[in-house]
Order: C-alpha cells, then structure tokens, then sequence
C-alpha cells in the first residue's frame, strides 16, 4: 500500500513533476528519476536532508555520490533495506518514465 506524503492517506501513485518525490520521513526527502548520466543507468535513489544530498545505489545501498549526517544516512539505509523491492520496481517505472509509486516512510 502507497500512502500520501503529505497526509498518510493511501494513494496510489505520486507525481510532481520532474523529479517524483516518493517517500519523506524524520526532514528527509526521498526522490527518483532515471535521466542521469552520470551515474551510467544504476538503480538508485536521491535522498536529502539538511542541506546535504546523496545518491544511493538501490541494490547494495552504498552512496554513490554526496553524502548525509551518519544519523540521517542510517535511517535512509533502513527504509530502504525494507523497501528494496519497492525501489526496485519505481526504478523500472522511471526507466520507462511511467509515474512513480510512493513509498511508506518509516514510522
């Protein structure tokens, strides 16, 4: 089940424009899209905080580039390890540049 980032609500697809927000929890944001070059077609997925930002890998969920507070990282790295078959299938709905599924925060 999809929730609304703004309200809890269910819903079944997020969409904001370019760069789909799919999850949000604790003052992080979480983030995909498949048109970047320089990270050569890799499953992964953005995630902010404070004023930092990093890119990590949706598979072995190492940081791929940037970086966050080791707290915030931590948390990040444990949504997503309980959401990897989620991100996994958001990254083939970004391939195809279909609309993202949201993805539960952490409670």
């Amino acid at each position: 089940m999809a929730f609304c980032l703004c309200h809890g609500a269910p819903l079944s697809v997020v969409v904001s424009g370019p760069v789909p927000r799919i999850s949000a929890f604790y003052g992080i944001v979480v983030w995909m899209y498949y048109d970047e070059i320089h990270h050569l077609g890799r499953a992964h997925f953005h995630a902010s905080y404070g004023g930092n930002e990093a890119s990590i890998d949706v598979d072995s969920l190492d940081v791929l580039a940037g970086g966050l507070p080791p707290r915030a990282l931590r948390l990040v790295v444990e949504w997503a390890r309980e959401h990897q078959a989620e991100l996994s299938d958001n990254w083939e709905l970004a391939r195809r540049n279909e609309p993202l599924r949201a993805v539960a925060p952490l409670p």
